[in-house]
């Protein structure tokens, strides 16, 4: 099963991209006709709420009168905490029958207007952030819901921001245009990115992208605290720490457009029992790597094969293809991997020199079609230049105090 997370502010038209989803044959999960659902006439929900808020906020049938509702819970925060202290809870245990209910191959997409207030991003698959500015939102809640407009500002101000919204956004629709404008985007999202993961997932297969070089990407450091966001949720109290490592971790330096991130843990036991989980998060286990090639010893420094074993995972989205290294606390590797990217980010020359070799690497595994054979030429020519700078970067370390950090 692929969960999609799907959110936008109040207004942004989140409604017609989960419509449009759903009639490619997504299984929708609208939170908003869950909530309406829960505290319906007889429900729990509904008498709690009376009880906090009284009975002002009924009709006179006895339903809930929702305006009447939100005019006193988005007063203040103190409110608005009550009314999700009483809603969330049915909701999530709503959503999570409808959820369990459906087929184990379906794309499942949650429409949860909450999801970046109630830190829920790391919880699915793929987020999916619908936005549209506030003036245009503003209009579209005036004009086409009757709403006043002070309502709709104070509604829009209690949720989070575009800013907090774009930083769990995996994918980010602009809804501003006119009506149907997102419609091939959307048929794109569906073909190119929702079903080829969802058929990754099932199947256990990692996406392996081109083996070439592009600019340094700015934003592959929140791409990656996207991943390491889901990652923890996924691994637990395994993962002793998780970091961002590999080129994509160093500002400015070119580099293949796979994220590398490193979870370490106690031993392998603990890395072997992640492989079920991981999968099912989208991170399949590659079964052909189990450990990387031994260094020569740094002042005396363990060589010993067993030393460098680990378990490596990859990415089953095709938008975002990532090598999940497992790695045992200690240990040579996952010490270098630490040492080697914050050496980097600190010497200008260092990275320079490692972009060159990059980049003959690149042209090397250009002569190839297939990706095992690129990648392999890619590693030939990198892999010496390794068995140096290990020695380079732990003198680096020593000289400097170093200590890890985690970024």
């Amino acid at each position: 099963m692929l969960r999609i997370g799907l959110t936008g502010g109040i207004g942004a038209g989140k409604s017609t991209v989960s419509a449009a989803l759903e009639a490619k044959g997504a299984v929708l999960v609208d939170a908003d006709r869950v909530a309406r659902e829960v505290v319906e006439p007889g429900t729990p929900g509904l008498a709690a709420l009376v009880e906090r808020f009284g009975d002002g906020i009924l009709r006179a049938d006895g339903a809930l009168d929702r305006p009447a509702l939100a005019a006193v819970a988005f007063a203040n925060d103190e409110s608005r905490a009550a009314l999700n202290a009483i809603t969330h809870p049915l909701v999530g245990a709503r959503t999570q029958e409808i959820v369990d209910a459906a087929p184990s191959d379906a794309i499942v997409v949650q429409d949860i207007p909450l999801l970046v207030e109630g830190a829920m991003a790391p919880l699915f698959h793929v987020v999916v952030v619908v936005f549209t500015d506030e003036a245009e939102r503003v209009r579209r809640l005036v004009e086409l819901r009757g709403m006043p407009e002070a309502d709709a500002r104070a509604r829009i101000a209690a949720q989070a921001t575009d800013e907090q919204r774009r930083a769990v956004a995996d994918v980010w629709l602009d809804n501003s245009g006119a009506p149907g404008a997102l419609d091939d985007t959307i048929s794109a999202l569906w073909a190119e990115r929702l079903v080829p993961f969802a058929e990754n997932v099932r199947d256990g297969v990692v996406v392996r992208p081109r083996v070439e070089l592009v600019g340094a990407d700015p934003s592959w450091p929140a791409q990656a605290e996207r991943l390491i966001a889901r990652l923890r949720v996924l691994s637990g109290a395994a993962a002793l720490r998780i970091d961002h490592i590999g080129s994509t971790a160093v500002p400015g330096l070119d580099a293949k457009d796979v994220l590398d991130i490193q979870i370490t843990v106690a031993d392998l036991d603990a890395a072997d029992a992640l492989a079920a989980p991981l999968a099912a998060g989208g991170f399949p286990r590659v079964d052909t790597v189990n450990a990387d090639d031994p260094k020569p010893a740094y002042q005396g420094g363990e060589t010993d094969p067993a030393l460098w074993a680990k378990r490596l995972h990859g990415n089953a989205d095709p938008g975002r293809p990532a090598n999940v290294h497992i790695r045992v606390d200690g240990w040579p590797a996952q010490q270098f991997a630490l040492v080697m990217r914050d050496w980097l980010r600190s010497d200008d020359a260092a990275r320079d020199e490692y972009l060159q070799v990059k980049r003959r690497a690149a042209a090397a595994a250009a002569e190839y079609g297939s990706y095992d054979a690129a990648i392999a030429a890619y590693l030939d020519v990198k892999e010496p230049w390794f068995d140096r700078a290990f020695h380079r970067a732990h003198e680096w370390a020593r000289e400097t105090g170093w200590t890890a950090t985690s970024s």
